[in-house]
C-alpha cells in the first residue's frame, strides 16, 4: 500500500505544509483534516491584506485579531511557517509601521505559498488520501487527547473548534455528558469561546 506521506503531500508543498503534523493533531482523521484544509482555504487567504488594512486604518488590536486567529488555525492544519510568523507579527502590531510592515510582507508571502500548497493537497485524489494508513495512535487516551485539543482550539479563538465538535459529537457528547456537549457546541457557535472553554476545562476537572 502506498505510505501515507506520499498521497498526502506533493513535493512542492511538505516544507510550506506539513501534513502529518496535522493529521496527528486530529488523531488521524483525514476526513476532518480535507474538510478544514477547505475552510481555510476558504476563509484566511486575505488574512494578510485584512491585517495590513487594520494597521493602515490605526486599528491594531483588530490586526492582532486577525492575525491571532490566523496562527491557531495555521498551526493546526501543520503550517509551521505560517504560524510563526503569525506569532511575531502578532506581537508587533501595536508598533510603528516600520516595525511589523517587513514580518507583514513576510508573512504574506507565506499565506501565498500556503494557499498553493493546499490547492495541491486538495486536487490530489480524496480517495488515495483517505486510503492510506492510519497516523500512529498517541500514548494518550483518544478521547482525552481530542478533549486537550479542543481546549486549545478554544484557547486560540479558532472557529475550526466547531468543526471538531459537529465531527465529534458522539464521541465527546458520550465523554462529557449530553448537557455539557451541548453548552459547550451552543457558546462556540455563538464564538464565545471563553465561556466554551471554561465549562469544557469544568467538565475535564470533574
Amino acid at each position: 500500500m502506498t505510505s501515507t506521506s506520499q498521497p498526502l503531500t506533493p513535493p512542492a508543498a511538505g516544507h510550506i505544509l506539513q501534513v502529518e503534523t496535522g493529521l496527528q493533531q486530529l488523531m488521524g482523521d483525514r476526513d476532518l483534516y480535507l474538510q478544514i484544509l477547505r475552510r481555510f482555504r476558504h476563509r484566511y487567504p486575505d488574512s494578510g491584506c485584512d491585517t495590513r488594512k487594520a494597521l493602515n486604518s490605526g486599528e491594531p488590536g483588530h490586526a492582532q485579531r486577525i492575525v491571532h486567529t490566523l496562527k491557531g488555525a495555521a498551526g493546526m492544519i501543520g503550517a509551521q511557517q505560517v504560524y510563526l510568523l503569525a506569532a511575531q507579527l502578532e506581537t508587533l502590531c501595536a508598533g510603528p509601521a516600520q516595525v511589523w510592515s517587513a514580518p507583514l510582507a513576510q508573512l504574506e508571502q507565506a499565506l501565498r505559498s500556503l494557499v498553493t500548497a493546499i490547492d495541491e493537497v486538495l486536487a490530489s485524489d480524496p480517495q488515495q488520501i483517505l486510503a492510506g494508513e492510519p497516523v500512529a495512535a498517541a500514548v494518550v487516551p483518544e478521547t482525552r487527547m481530542l478533549l486537550l485539543h479542543l481546549v486549545r482550539l478554544l484557547d486560540e479563538g479558532d472557529g475550526a473548534a466547531i468543526d471538531v465538535l459537529e465531527q465529534s459529537a458522539t464521541v465527546l457528547a458520550a465523554s462529557l455528558g449530553v448537557e455539557v456537549f451541548q453548552e459547550v457546541t451552543e457558546a462556540a457557535h455563538q464564538f464565545d469561546f471563553e465561556a466554551a472553554q471554561a465549562t469544557l476545562q469544568a467538565a475535564m476537572a470533574d
